[in-house]
């Protein structure tokens, strides 16, 4: 998971429109892998990006805020013995 993506689903407030279209920013820049889009593909990843974030905004409000979501941990790490602390998080 991209680390600058914050859980947006929260039982004590709504997630505003600007931390939606923050997140959808970062997941289309994370699976194109593009900071910023060349001019050809600008008109294609701006599209992305809204249509995340019209979905994201549609899954948020249909989920149960009473409900809170899973606390974050660490990934298990897939090799053993090494020392190395994971670097990326799971939901659990």
């Amino acid at each position: 998971m991209c680390r600058s993506i914050k859980v947006l689903r929260r039982p004590e407030e709504v997630a505003t429109p600007d931390e939606i279209a923050a997140a959808s920013l970062q997941f289309v820049r994370k699976v194109s892998g593009f900071r910023a889009p060349s001019k050809t593909n600008q008109a294609s990843f701006d599209s992305a990006v809204r249509e995340i974030a019209d979905v994201t905004a549609r899954l948020l409000g249909h989920m149960n805020r009473a409900q809170r979501p899973p606390e974050l941990r660490p990934a298990r790490s897939s090799r053993r013995g090494n020392g190395a602390k994971p670097s990326n998080m799971m939901l659990g």
